[in-house]
């Protein structure tokens, strides 16, 4: 991919930043990869800089390690920090949630749907990369709606540390287990209620992450450029 990006330092800055952290929250970055900022670099098509700057603001966020210029990299998961990310989304998202019920349209809600049958349509033909990105939509329609900006931007910073890890389990998981509670949570919001609204959230969360935990943390394999 080329960055077709013209415009100040920042700007460019802010783009290639913004492609590595799609990259990492929807699990395109496996954990224990090692990235090189040459080769990011040649695929976007930009210099070097605006890459290690978009790194520096990742490792700020917990996204990737950087051990030297030449070594950054997407951390393992541990059982600790797995504990730890899911105690965090049980406390900011379902709040999120309910904070965006009262923001909500019947667009929204109609794109909600839409956004739900693409993941199960990529559950049933298996397509990792479709599903990651869907269940990503899903819950940013949602959190975007509420006004609390930092709220939102906490929840994706969240989500950068357990998308690559959530990819690579994709894998393991059969889709006959790959149930969500999305269709609970539109429900919800058509009728008005925080409270079921707030417990289908929770659980889409439990259910998901109990299910990828069980799976095993710290998977195996060697560390690759891109």
């Amino acid at each position: 991919m080329i960055l077709n990006f013209k415009g100040s330092d920042e700007g460019l800055n802010s783009s290639v930043y913004a492609e590595l952290r799609q990259r990492i929250v929807t699990g395109h970055i496996s954990p224990n990869h090692e990235l090189s900022t040459r080769g990011i670099a040649g695929e976007l098509g930009v210099s070097q800089t605006p890459v290690r700057d978009a790194l520096s603001r990742l490792c700020a966020e917990g996204a990737v390690s950087i051990r030297s210029k030449r070594r950054v990299r997407v951390p393992e998961m541990t059982s600790e920090r797995f504990d730890d990310l899911l105690r965090c989304r049980l406390l900011l998202e379902p709040e999120a949630a309910a904070l965006a019920l009262p923001m909500l349209k019947p667009a929204d809600v109609a794109r909600l749907r839409e956004i739900d049958t693409a993941i199960d349509a990529a559950i049933a033909s298996g397509d990792a990369a479709a599903y990651m990105q869907a269940n990503y939509n899903f819950h940013f329609t949602l959190y975007r709606a509420q006004p609390q900006k930092t709220l939102t931007q906490l929840i994706e910073t969240l989500w950068l540390q357990f998308g690559p890890y959530m990819r690579v389990v994709y894998g393991r998981v059969s889709s006959a287990k790959l149930n969500d509670s999305h269709q609970s949570a539109i429900k919800a919001i058509e009728s008005g209620d925080a409270a079921a609204l707030r417990e289908a959230i929770a659980r889409d969360i439990s259910d998901g992450m109990g299910l990828l935990g069980r799976t095993g943390l710290s998977p195996a394999g060697a560390a690759k450029s891109v």
